[in-house]
């Protein structure tokens, strides 16, 4: 059985239109799991009102992104999930996300599955995987490569963000649950992707299955809007901090080979120390 993690702190807004879209699916053949870390908005309430059909669990609202899946997966296991698919609430499924997932899953049971995304304002495709050198710390975007009439299929790459990521039950067996303790917030996905595909699990990027965010709403994205010293400070130390240097070198250490890391590690951080600046 599918469950599907989703993690909230208020937005309720985003978290319906998330769970409106889980219930149009075309396939019903899973069960969601809420994860509400001390929403002091609406969610609760919301939550017990309208949709008896998900399961919620609560936090203390110190849980960020990556300990609040790790409650949810826990809880899906418990269940008894054989897979887990990690969702943020402020995207939309397509109708036959969760149908083309699970086709892609039986047909590549150990493969960690991510999704096409398109920006929900302007349905534009904004993201459809990336390849890593860990050489030269440079990113191909299988975008760029790929012309529109063929983005299709599946496409290996070296991580996967968690806002649209199926996890078969035996990568969890094998590889564990994202790291909350090195990487409680961002970064937490690519690494657990990463660590997986060098585990042997094929990471590949489901064509077939959509969905639509709002890049606008990303918490990198609203830091960089309003910059200042302490927005600065935030980006390269804060839990939310999109250039947090700390959690940076936790990745490159866990994932780059050795061989190439001094120069990964000085690469990265020169990236981050002047990227806030950056359009």
């Amino acid at each position: 059985m599918l469950y599907v993690i989703i993690p909230v702190f208020n937005r309720w807004r985003y978290t319906a239109e998330c769970l409106v879209s889980l219930r149009a699916q075309t396939n019903q053949e899973f069960r969601t799991v809420v994860v509400d870390d001390g929403s002091t908005d609406e969610t609760a309430a919301e939550l017990a009102r309208g949709y008896p059909e998900v399961e919620v669990v609560t936090g203390d609202g110190n849980l960020f992104w990556t300990a609040g899946v790790n409650l949810g997966i826990r809880r899906a296991l418990a269940l008894g999930a054989t897979r887990v698919l990690t969702l943020n609430n402020d995207v939309v499924a397509a109708p036959t996300f969760v149908a083309e997932m699970l086709a892609a899953a039986d047909q590549n049971p150990t493969a960690v599955l991510g999704a096409l995304e398109f920006d929900a304002a302007t349905g534009e495709v904004i993201y459809g995987g990336e390849r890593l050198d860990f050489r030269t710390n440079t990113r191909r975007d299988l975008l760029h490569e790929l012309p529109a009439g063929l983005r299709t299929g599946l496409h290996p790459v070296t991580y996967l963000p968690g806002r649209g990521l199926l996890i078969p039950k035996a990568v969890i067996d094998k590889v564990g649950l994202f790291d909350e303790k090195r990487l409680p917030h961002y970064l937490a996905d690519f690494d657990y992707t990463s660590v997986a595909r060098r585990a042997g699990f094929p990471v590949l990027c489901n064509y077939a299955a959509q969905l639509s965010t709002y890049p606008e709403e990303s918490g990198q994205t609203l830091t960089r809007k309003h910059r200042s010293v302490k927005g600065y400070y935030q980006h390269l130390f804060g839990i939310r901090g999109g250039g947090n240097l700390v959690n940076f070198t936790h990745f490159a250490i866990k994932n780059c080979p050795a061989i190439y890391l001094p120069y990964f590690l000085l690469n990265g951080y020169a990236r981050r120390l002047v990227g806030y600046f950056m359009h």
